[in-house]
């Protein structure tokens, strides 16, 4: 789009003098413009995250009241496999959050298992060695997923439990969503039937 477009929509919307074909050229261009215009919003908003701008400094820029509401307008407006509609977008990122949040979790909790795990890998694939110096277990679940290629071979009960590890975490992943697909039914459904 040019600037003239823009233009050509200003000056149909502020004169009188105009033609009907005058006028319905410049709602053309005027959609035009707004699809573009639609498509640069998520752009600017990803490039201000990749700078560092929390959601709350990004809130008063896209007229809304929060940071919540300014992650929902991104969320909703920017494309994505993840769902087809800008509310199953906004759905399916949060649960996919929350299936992230429940494994990290879980890796916590078993942090013990997992280091014994890694400390043997690291043996065999240094990736896994450096992952091991990360205070955080849940470092190690990338890593130790990656070596399965390097472990498979020549240590077969390390790729087993490498294997197991990830089936479970998957598990948590799964149960996670499980969960809020049922709470999201509940949440149809009459309090009396509630538990």
């Amino acid at each position: 789009m040019a600037i003239g477009d823009y233009e050509t929509v200003r000056e149909a919307a502020t004169r009188d003098d105009l033609s009907a074909g005058q006028v319905l050229s410049a709602l053309v261009l005027l959609r035009r413009l707004r699809d573009e215009l639609a498509g640069w919003e998520p752009q600017l908003i990803a490039a201000a995250r990749e700078l560092g701008t929390s959601w709350a400094e990004l809130a008063p820029a896209l007229g809304v009241a929060s940071r919540q509401a300014a992650e929902r307008r991104y969320l909703r407006l920017r494309p994505s496999e993840l769902g087809a509609t800008a509310e199953g977008r906004v759905r399916a990122e949060r649960d996919k959050r929350a299936a992230d949040r429940a494994v990290s979790q879980w890796a916590r909790d078993n942090a013990a298992s997992l280091r014994s795990l890694a400390g043997q890998v690291g043996r065999v694939d240094v990736v896994v060695r450096e992952a091991l110096a990360q205070d955080d277990a849940v470092a190690l679940l990338e890593p130790l997923l990656a070596s399965l290629g390097k472990v498979g071979a020549s240590h077969p009960e390390l790729a087993d439990e490498i294997r197991a590890v990830n089936e479970r975490a998957e598990e948590v992943r799964r149960d996670t969503q499980t969960l809020r697909n049922g709470q999201v039914l509940r949440d149809d459904q009459p309090l009396r039937d509630n538990p």
